[in-house]
């Protein structure tokens, strides 16, 4: 049996096995370390119950019948005011002894096959008492772990209603915890490029008590593993150095420090329209990605739907997405997001299966009777999903339906096909849109590019080949024109259907074949 002479000598062994603890609670050995040296300093088997009764560490030798025996023991300690106990077990002599004063307490168990004498008992609660905190801050860092995983799931769905236009929702859901961002005239968007394991970090290194940032949002992206998402409140009249302030400029320092980083900002927009600032934002990162400080203000031509008069441009969708009135939402929703995202991503955002994400989008494929894999007929069918709203099912959606029968042979590809003013803005749009690329000295060869970029759907490979390049050059010229378009050309996205459009208004693609 130790001595007290003896445990002061080897004090020095326990004081770095409970700096470290301390310094990890959570770390996977650190307790079980200083149980171990407990253990066997004392020559005794030993076992730390947490408040409700559950073995926290345990010395490999400690017999589990033990504790199966002294529960009746075991209760009454963490429960009431008695100290300690020791009774007899077997074989076994057992001290039991509860740990700090507020009921339920944490209880120390040591069993040996010789009864302990005072000095060791002494050891033992004291020991027992460093264990016990030590229990307590694993206990702590593991509620915080909690609570970060489920602010991070707050924010996120936050962030996903706010992209769905529905403010209100996104309201309810912050739970009396409102940040500024939603009760903000405008939304600015960033997207910060960084390490995937530095994004919580970021994000937990400057969240307020109540899991948000500054009145705004930090949010892991669910698709992209790279990106850090930042919703930033702006009012009506906000100054020009707004992206000076606040999560932009937290962002933009990161950036700074870290040449591995860049930052994408949108421009403001009204808080229902988070979805557009977002696009904005990653058509800026990728233009951030080869500007000299990495940090880009998205400067590019808006969509075209901004440009089209509404109501010509409203009953052109409405005809073209006539096929899927009635479908279930779910289709509905998995197509819209498979314009933008990967369809793993598109299951990560709905969560259901990536056979589920297939399933529907074969259904919508069928229904509307165009190739999704096609760029032209993407570019389209998102577009008109911009505009308009597939009718939910009932009575409406019979009519739409009979009436979309009817008319849809006739139906125009694009709302530019109609004559008058929707014609002449959507023109007027693509000639904005390409001029920063025709203006360039080498615009020709650029545009012959993205042209065949698009015509093979996004492969790289199938460009180079008819082009008679290298596909290194497809990339490299693709790169130079994301930077003058300001818009994300490498993932299929809204950046490639922008270009589509601009290439289908310009005559330099065809429309794909009409819808029979």
């Amino acid at each position: 049996m130790l001595s007290t002479q003896g445990f002061a000598g080897r004090i020095d062994e326990l004081l770095p096995l409970l700096g470290r603890a301390a310094r990890r609670p959570g770390a996977a050995g650190e307790l079980e370390g200083v149980a171990d040296w407990l253990a066997r300093e004392l020559g005794l088997e030993c076992a730390l119950l947490g408040p409700a009764g559950a073995v926290m560490v345990a010395t490999p030798g400690f017999p589990p019948e033990v504790l199966t025996l002294a529960r009746p023991v075991l209760t009454r300690l963490a429960a009431q005011g008695t100290a300690s106990a020791a009774t007899r077990i077997g074989e076994y002599h057992v001290l039991l002894e509860a740990l700090g004063t507020s009921p339920p307490r944490p209880v120390l168990v040591l069993a040996g096959t010789l009864p302990p004498d005072r000095r060791a008992v002494a050891v033992a609660s004291h020991a027992g008492s460093l264990l016990a905190a030590l229990a307590r801050a694993r206990e702590a860092e593991e509620v915080l772990a909690a609570y970060q995983r489920k602010a991070h799931r707050v924010r996120l769905a936050v962030t996903m209603v706010l992209m769905t236009g529905d403010v209100s929702l996104a309201l309810r859901m912050s739970a009396g915890a409102v940040p500024p961002l939603l009760r903000a005239e405008r939304v600015r968007v960033c997207v910060l490029r960084c390490a995937p394991d530095d994004r919580e970090l970021i994000a937990q290194a400057h969240q307020d008590a109540a899991g948000f940032h500054a009145g705004g949002l930090l949010v892991s992206c669910p698709v992209w593993d790279e990106h850090l998402i930042g919703l930033v409140a702006e009012e009506e009249n906000e100054p020009p150095g707004a992206v000076d302030r606040g999560i932009p400029a937290l962002l933009s320092d990161l950036v700074a420090a870290n040449p591995r980083y860049a930052l994408g900002l949108s421009r403001p927009h009204p808080l229902p329209q988070t979805a557009r600032a977002y696009e904005q934002a990653r058509h800026a990162l990728a233009a951030a990605r080869t500007s000299a400080g990495r940090r880009a203000v998205f400067q590019g031509t808006a969509s075209l739907e901004e440009f089209l008069p509404h109501e010509p441009a409203r009953r052109w969708a409405r005809r073209l997405l006539a096929p899927l009135d009635g479908a279930p939402r779910l289709t509905v929703d998995v197509l819209r997001l498979a314009l933008q995202f990967p369809r793993t991503g598109v299951a990560v955002l709905l969560g259901v299966h990536r056979n589920t994400v297939a399933a529907h989008l074969r259904n919508a494929q069928r229904a509307l009777g165009l190739e999704l894999e096609d760029a032209a007929s993407r570019a389209l069918l998102a577009l008109a999903l911009r505009l308009a709203e597939p009718a939910a099912e009932g009575p409406a959606a019979e009519a739409a339906r009979a009436a979309g029968a009817a008319g849809h042979r006739r139906a125009p590809w694009a709302p530019y096909a109609e004559a008058g003013e929707a014609g002449e803005a959507a023109r007027a749009w693509a000639a904005a849109f390409l001029g920063p690329v025709e203006r360039h000295p080498r615009g020709g060869e650029l545009l012959e590019v993205a042209t065949a970029w698009v015509r093979a759907n996004g492969d790289a490979q199938r460009a180079a080949r008819r082009l008679g390049i290298g596909r290194a050059t497809v990339r490299t010229r693709l790169q130079t024109a994301e930077r003058l378009l300001d818009r994300d050309l490498l993932s299929d996205g809204p950046g490639v259907q922008d270009l589509t459009l601009a290439l289908l208004l310009t005559g330099r693609i065809p429309h794909p074949p009409p819808l029979s």
